[in-house]
């Protein structure tokens, strides 16, 4: 098996409210190996999930506790939709299934899944307030239509995309869904409160509702509703303002596309507004309030805003790992002037760098774009998130070296950005 490792978030359902703490088992054994737990990355109603590794390799174990009110069908659950979705670079993993055994008559019903790193709910965290670039959106914004536009093919709804469902993949580099624990096929719904507030779909709010007083609802809830959460991920991604508050208030209920051109017009653009524009667009087509008139994902795919080229901000390179590391503040003009000077902080570079992890190539340009930078590729993103918090902050010549992240199939095209600071 690969490695995978990461700091992975949000593999759960209902996660919102934790429930008390139980005794995180120290070890798994599945598929002829041992997997040894090394923290629980959380605890829902009826599931547990752990970051595990075996050897070099890692993943995440989601538990279902038996006991617990629908936990054997929410393992049954997501196990058939997972392998009936594997295989998409958009939707998280799963390696297998097994069952643990932590004494006699005791055992509970485990997923193993791919591990992955930050989530949108982080990133949003991160943003202050500032919102994320075009270029971070738009990779979000294509990666999870592409997941959808799957989806959707196959009549599956998701049915919970919020923030916490949608993890970043260093590996892979792009974005992934996690947690189908809702999902279901148009026309099959089997439970009747889907989605979380302030991503819930206005035909899903009222079922919902509905459904609290034993009332029926006769408007189905289809694909449309994972395109609602999306547009106002998007929306929140853009503007950095959570907008639970604003999306359940009456203003919005009126006139949801006068807010969002009130936040559009109130956001500081720097360059050509026409790309905002395209964005402000696609992300109101998301949010028609009746859902035929909600586009699909397939021709939200189609936009214009996803034919125009945006440059990641050098926030962007700190937040999203990958296997490779760009150091700044280590070179300079009197190291690139003779052949032997150069050659010898090459040398002295990769020595360096080999303290974190195996280094598969490294790059030392000496002219622009790029010059004076050092490109590191490891042959994990594990190796280089280690080598990113080993080396930020410290001095070279006085200087403090900055570690970021650099996208590995920019990297391999020898394209070297001119990262927006």
């Amino acid at each position: 098996m690969a490695c995978y490792r990461g700091l992975a978030g949000g593999y759960l359902q209902g996660l919102d409210t934790l429930t008390a703490s139980e005794e995180t088992p120290a070890v798994f054994q599945a598929f002829g190996q041992f997997w040894d737990v090394q923290c629980r990355l959380g605890r829902g109603v009826s599931a547990s999930v752990h970051k595990v590794s075996s050897g070099v390799a890692s993943a995440a174990v989601k538990e279902f506790e038996s006991s617990a009110q629908g936990g054997d069908y929410g393992f049954l659950k997501e196990q058939a939709v997972l392998e009936e979705l594997k295989g998409h670079r958009n939707i998280v993993t799963l390696y297998g299934t097994f069952t643990n055994y932590s004494g006699p008559h005791l055992s509970t019903n485990c997923l193993l899944l791919e591990l992955l790193d930050v989530s949108v709910s982080e990133l949003l965290l991160r943003s202050k307030s500032h919102g994320h670039s075009m270029w971070m959106i738009q990779h979000l914004a294509r990666d999870i239509l592409e997941a959808l536009f799957f989806l959707h093919r196959g009549h599956y709804v998701h049915a919970d995309i919020k923030p916490r469902n949608i993890l970043w993949s260093a590996d892979d580099e792009c974005f992934k869904l996690i947690d189908f624990g809702l999902s279901f096929k148009e026309g099959n719904q089997d439970v009747k409160y889907i989605q979380t507030d302030g991503y819930r779909a206005p035909e899903a709010e009222l079922q919902n509702s509905l459904a609290q007083v034993g009332l029926e609802s006769d408007v189905e809830c289809t694909s449309a509703v994972d395109l609602w959460s999306l547009g106002i991920i998007l929306l929140e991604m853009f503007s950095g303002i959570k907008l639970k508050e604003t999306v359940q208030s009456q203003e919005w209920k009126v006139n949801s596309s006068a807010i969002i051109d009130h936040i559009f017009a109130s956001k500081i653009v720097v360059g050509s507004a026409i790309p905002v524009y395209h964005l402000r667009d696609l992300i109101k087509s998301m949010l028609q309030s009746h859902r035929a008139q909600r586009i699909t994902a397939e021709n939200a795919l189609c936009s214009p805003f996803f034919s125009i080229p945006f440059a990641p901000h050098i926030e962007d390179l700190v937040m999203l790992p990958s296997p490779v590391l760009r150091l700044l503040n280590v070179i300079d003009e009197r190291h690139l002037q003779t052949e032997e000077e150069y050659e010898d902080v090459v040398e002295d570079m990769k020595e360096e760098c080999q303290k974190y992890g195996v280094v598969v190539s490294l790059l030392v340009p000496k002219e622009n774009p790029g010059k004076g930078q050092v490109f590191v590729e490891y042959a994990s993103a594990g190796n280089s998130k280690e080598a990113q918090k080993m080396l930020t902050g410290r001095t070279f010549d006085g200087k403090f070296v900055v570690a970021t992240f650099y996208p590995l199939s920019a990297y391999k095209r020898g394209y070297l950005y001119k990262t927006v600071l």
